[in-house]
């Protein structure tokens, strides 16, 4: 599409996130790859397009292995590109990503009963470090109109700073996480500022129907902006911005099952690795540690499961792979110490002598890894309690080459809205999740077929590529000479999509 479509024109993505991280450590530097839903679907769209990926450098070792430019290559057997590290002070990354982003839009944007907080300084490095991004941007750009995919919501005001630096540019803005409704949204002073940032873009892209319509309602409420709820579009003054959902995915087969072992080789080797017996059930959850997850939700339902004393699930296994993450917020920390408790009462009360129900892995696990997790499971279980899509879901299934195994789904994560062969909880319901788990561990074989054939065959066909297809399919439509609003281009351009 980009061959056909967009002559080969550079595609530039600009995302908080790194695809792989270099680390000082004893040994010398390593890389490791986060656990990250956006990575998950981003790296393999950059390897097929060759673009580049421009994200804030963490890592202790990141400034010692880029060049002159701050840049880096990411290379596989797949394809390369170029890693572009924009560097912050200690001062920027807590005012824009550990105070506006994850202490203020974060839970503003997430029904998870944690309270948004916002402070003017917060919003100033916000926008001071938008505007070092799209600097960035605009120095990457080896022509007039690159293509320039936005991610996420550290980056609201980007595409508006990049329209007027690149006026031709084709900007597409994809928000990963919920967009709260009007009334939560007013809890933002600023709020119009970033709706109007996302839209200087062509395309502004959520993960739900739900989602999009709520950013057109917060829209609709600054004013003199002209909508077309029918067709989803935004009159601007450089033309028709397009809102709709993009329903994110992972690759399908995914690069890991090349070297991957069988799965009853996974299932050896990771009960083993583990010291779990050969037969224990076993059921796999895998999160960053944040609030969000429901992780705490699960382990008491783990616990009313153990209590009830149910013989047909036998002495089950339950990992809890807990990425660390935002640690240095106080709520993040607290979070960590009340799972922690969590894991020692359950295993304190129901474990005897080698035989311990919850296994706490926090620390960083690399993709490959949890890969042969998901192989070796009986189950998976994604908890959330309010989520865009979750990917891990969707992993899960990928990763299932012989159609065993069941997925237990929170109807909270937008991923319920396809993987219809899941068994479905509502994860506020501590019993419900308990009896979830249970079906999930002794689900008969044929079903397991039948369902996870179904999940794996909508995988196969709307997979992450048909993701940046369809997006990129749409940014076609919209890539033409910059023109001025009127209520007749309003109408061609809705009509055409």
């Amino acid at each position: 599409m980009l061959r056909r479509q967009f002559e080969g024109q550079q595609v530039i993505v600009v995302a908080n996130r790194e695809p792989c991280v270099h680390e000082t450590t004893a040994d010398g530097i390593a890389v490791r790859r986060p656990i990250s839903g956006l990575v998950t679907a981003l790296d393999p769209v950059l390897r097929a397009t060759g673009g580049t990926w421009i994200a804030h450098g963490s890592g202790t070792a990141d400034r010692a292995v880029v060049d002159r430019f701050d840049r880096v290559r990411v290379d596989s057997e797949d394809g390369t590109y170029t890693l572009r590290r924009v560097w912050l002070t200690r001062g920027e990354e807590r005012g824009y990503y550990h105070g506006f982003s994850n202490t203020g839009l974060w839970p503003l944007c997430h029904l998870a009963f944690e309270s948004p907080r916002f402070t003017r300084s917060d919003w100033r490095h916000y926008q001071a470090v938008n505007a070092r991004f799209a600097d960035a941007v605009v120095a990457e750009a080896q022509s007039s109109r690159p293509v320039v995919f936005v991610h996420d919501y550290h980056f609201a005001l980007l595409p508006s700073l990049v329209r007027e630096r690149l006026p031709d540019a084709i900007v597409v803005a994809f928000w990963h996480i919920p967009w709260p409704s009007v009334s939560r949204f007013a809890r933002f002073s600023c709020g119009n500022a970033l709706v109007e940032g996302l839209l200087g873009s062509d395309i502004v892209g959520f993960q739900t129907p739900e989602h999009a319509g709520h950013f057109l309602d917060c829209a609709a409420t600054i004013g003199e902006i002209p909508i077309d709820r029918a067709n989803g579009t935004v009159g601007r003054p450089h033309g028709v911005v397009m809102v709709r959902d993009y329903p994110i995915s992972v690759e399908c087969p995914s690069r890991w099952a090349r070297t991957a072992p069988s799965i009853d080789e996974c299932r050896r080797s990771v009960r083993a690795s583990l010291g779990i017996e050969p037969d224990a059930p076993l059921l796999i959850a895998v999160d960053r540690m944040d609030y969000t997850k429901g992780i705490e939700e699960r382990l008491s339902a783990i616990r009313r499961l153990l209590a009830r004393g149910n013989a047909t699930v036998g002495r089950p296994v339950f990992v809890q792979v807990a990425a660390p993450s935002r640690t240095r917020l106080e709520k993040y920390r607290l979070l960590g110490e009340r799972v922690r408790a969590q894991v020692e009462a359950i295993n304190s009360r129901f474990g005897s002598g080698e035989y311990q129900p919850v296994r706490l892995i926090e620390r960083h696990v690399e993709p490959s890894e949890i890969f042969r997790l998901f192989r070796a499971a009986d189950a998976c279980h994604v908890n959330s309690l309010d989520d865009g899509m979750n990917l891990v879901a969707k992993e899960f299934v990928v990763a299932r080459d012989d159609e065993r195994g069941a997925l237990l789904l929170s109807q909270f994560a937008g991923a319920a809205r396809e993987l219809s062969g899941a068994i479905m909880i509502n994860p506020f319901d501590i019993d419900l999740v308990a009896d979830g788990i249970a079906d999930a561990l002794t689900l008969a074989e044929d079903e397991q077929e039948r369902r996870m054939r179904m999940m794996r065959g909508h995988l196969a066909d709307y997979d992450v590529y048909r993701w940046a297809g369809d997006l990129l399919d749409d940014a076609a439509k919209v890539r033409r000479p910059p023109q001025k609003y009127s209520p007749d281009s309003m109408a061609a351009a809705s009509g055409s999509w």
